[in-house]
């Protein structure tokens, strides 16, 4: 009997894709090109050392902070009081102590405060026309082209606009480039960090924002306190009832407890549990790291270079082959 052999249709046939990767020939192209890939990484090595050593030492000092326990207004008066402060218009502000952190810490980033405390302390010269700092003479070094030291004036462009900055810039190269500010969620402890080109100027701020947030808190409920005794004192002179006038008296003594311990506490709102120190080693940049990313980036620059200068000859062949 015959034994026919099926002979496969067209679309049968075995078909090997030649668009498959042969590493053979990927790593033979890589090898014809090494001497790229050497040259470019040895460039961008040489910048990334280069650039890194150019970057000044930045110093960071860190304080930690924990809601003070404040006891301006106590539950039991504001249990007892709270209704009838409210029927007056008077809030006392009980259990409040929560809120109040979180307001600090909105507050100790606001542009507000921040433009408040560089001129305050005068850091718009440390902020905006530094060039770096002497360990020497534990003094800056003033940008010449910006900031004239002897007339104490800042200069102008080769357009005649004055380089002084404005409160807008002021704040945002602090907020940028000095401020940071981390909480932990589980405790409420606050972390503030201050950058500097100097160690304790890096401290010195750390400190004197501790400071000024608590002064800052503290005066605004003075002030609110006294503005709610004033109104109530009003009041007071207008009733005639033996009754009110006993609630307006208990009401003026609360906030006027309110004001004595606001006085009273030298950390209102945040209690400092580590200091800000002198910091002794720098914290930026990361010469080491820079390093390692510039021959990173040059090995691959190196290889893409390879593989595009392949891929163009190997067009280059193939429109050959198809002209013949």
């Amino acid at each position: 009997m015959t034994r026919y052999e099926r002979v496969p249709e067209p679309h049968e046939v075995s078909h090997y894709p030649d668009d498959e990767i042969d590493l053979r020939e990927l790593f033979a192209t890589l090898w014809q090109g090494k001497w790229i890939i050497v040259a470019t990484t040895i460039l961008f090595a040489a910048a990334g050392v280069f650039y890194a050593l150019s970057k000044p030492n930045i110093y960071q000092a860190s304080v930690l902070l924990a809601p003070a326990q404040n006891e301006g207004n106590p539950s039991g008066i504001s249990g007892q009081l709270g209704g009838l402060a409210s029927l007056a218009g008077i809030n006392l502000g009980g259990g409040g102590g929560s809120n109040k952190t979180i307001m600090a810490k909105e507050v100790l980033q606001s542009r507000a405060f921040l433009t408040d405390f560089i001129h305050r302390h005068n850091l718009s010269v440390p902020l905006m026309a530094t060039e770096a700092w002497n360990m020497k003479s534990q003094s800056w070094v003033i940008d010449p082209e910006v900031y004239d030291v002897e007339t104490a004036e800042w200069l102008q462009d080769d357009q005649g606009k004055s380089l002084k900055p404005t409160d807008w810039d002021m704040v945002k190269k602090f907020r940028d480039s000095h401020l940071s500010i981390s909480e932990d969620k589980e405790t409420g402890m606050l972390t503030v960090k201050l950058k500097s080109l100097s160690p304790p100027v890096a401290k010195e701020w750390a400190e004197l924002l501790v400071k000024d947030i608590n002064e800052h808190m503290r005066e605004q409920d003075v002030q609110n306190a006294e503005a709610r005794i004033g109104y109530l004192e009003e009041k007071l002179k207008e009733t005639n009832i033996a009754g009110m006038q006993q609630v307006f008296y208990q009401l003026i003594e609360s906030e006027t407890r309110t004001v004595m311990l606001a006085n009273a506490q030298n950390e209102y709102i945040f209690t400092t549990v580590d200091p800000a120190v002198v910091p002794q080693e720098k914290s930026e940049p990361k010469r080491a790291l820079i390093a390692i990313l510039a021959v990173m980036l040059g090995g691959l620059l190196g290889i893409f270079i390879i593989f595009v200068r392949a891929f163009i000859r190997s067009g280059k062949q193939e429109t050959n082959e198809g002209i013949e």
